[in-house]
């Protein structure tokens, strides 16, 4: 589907904020005249912004986003970095106005990673290069930031055009956030969104260890883990411009995220899971160990050997499973403290170094 323009883009913003704020609960920006207003009361231009924007042949879309952006914020810097494309998003970028750099290492979490080693700013807009994202929401969500001094507002998307959002990526990401609330709490309604504003405190305190789309995942469960202030602001959702494609596939890259959620359930929840494995091997094992007691008692005889050794067998590994949680759980606690300590040295939002 074509690329809306900022006008029209802007002009859906106002025609359907009130249809979505109602679909999703939450409020949608409307329009860039409503976005100016933000900013002047957020003064944001007192800030030094950063807008991330990790890049993958994106050639038929990058132009537009840089644009967008530095109309939308225009004291921001905007940085491009690309992840080995081989169309021609850096030129594209370059001619745009972004400052371009190359990441080597494959993959959005490789790409966003070095982005938050190398930048130095205030606030951190992350979002992606595909123009599906809506610019003008960007001052509003910086206000929301600093007003609040959160650590990160994620942008929850609401869709414009039939075609923006997959119907399989739409069920997944409801799959993912409803089981990502259910073990680590509920504060997003969209975990995969892929625009977001960060404080420095929470980029630099960040230790990404995903490498791919997984990535968002991984931010929204480092913010839950440490009960940081976060929020959420519904947003326009757009198609992609013709002859952009999306990168992500529903399976593959759904069936990795998952794995990550796993991976980092394992990690910041060990009591619980191993704690969960133990319970369910006790219970085994006690039903197996019924009979056999009761046939003992009965007769004074074990006839069943093998029974009574599995559920022996059984019974050690239930508490050799709750002895790992016991011990992981400790490891995490220090984990997580040595992770706040890491966050509380650096300046809470709207502290930050101001421009000279």
């Amino acid at each position: 589907m074509p690329s809306t323009d900022p006008a029209t883009r802007n002009s859906a913003s106002q025609g359907s904020a009130s249809q979505g704020s109602a679909s999703q609960g939450l409020a949608v920006p409307e329009g860039s005249a409503a976005a100016s207003t933000d900013a002047n009361r957020c003064d944001v231009s007192h800030f030094e912004v950063a807008i991330l924007i990790p890049c993958y042949n994106e050639a038929h879309a990058i132009a537009k986003v840089v644009a967008d952006f530095r109309a939308a914020l225009p004291a921001a810097t905007v940085y491009v970095y690309d992840n080995n494309s081989t169309d021609s998003t850096v030129a594209a970028a370059r001619q745009a106005g972004a400052v371009v750099r190359r990441e080597t290492h494959q993959g959005k979490g490789h790409v966003v990673r070095r982005m938050f080693n190398d930048i130095e700013a205030d606030i951190y807009v992350l979002v992606d290069g595909d123009a599906t994202y809506d610019a003008p929401s960007a001052p509003p969500m910086i206000e929301k930031l600093v007003t609040g001094r959160l650590d990160m507002v994620v942008a929850a998307r609401v869709d414009r055009d039939q075609a923006a959002y997959r119907p399989g990526h739409r069920a997944g990401n409801w799959l993912l956030t409803g089981f990502v609330a259910h073990i680590f709490g509920h504060a997003f309604t969209d975990i995969l969104s892929g625009y977001r504003v960060f404080s420095r405190r929470f980029v630099k305190s960040f230790p990404i260890l995903s490498g791919g789309f997984e990535i968002e995942t991984e931010l929204t469960v480092h913010a839950l883990e440490l009960e940081l202030p976060v929020g959420e602001m519904a947003t326009p959702y757009y198609s992609r411009p013709v002859g952009s494609a999306s990168k992500l596939s529903t399976w593959h890259d759904g069936f990795r995220i998952l794995w990550t959620v796993l991976k980092l359930y394992r990690a910041e929840r060990p009591l619980s899971l191993f704690g969960s494995f133990g319970v369910a091997l006790i219970i085994m094992a006690i039903g197996l160990a019924i009979p056999l007691v009761i046939t003992y008692l009965q007769e004074g005889l074990v006839p069943r050997l093998p029974t009574a050794v599995l559920s022996t067998g059984l019974m050690l590994l239930a508490f050799l499973s709750i002895a790992c949680g016991l011990i992981l759980d400790t490891v995490t606690r220090g984990r997580r403290e040595f992770k706040l300590i890491a966050y509380l040295a650096l300046r809470a939002p709207g502290e930050e170094r101001r421009r000279s």
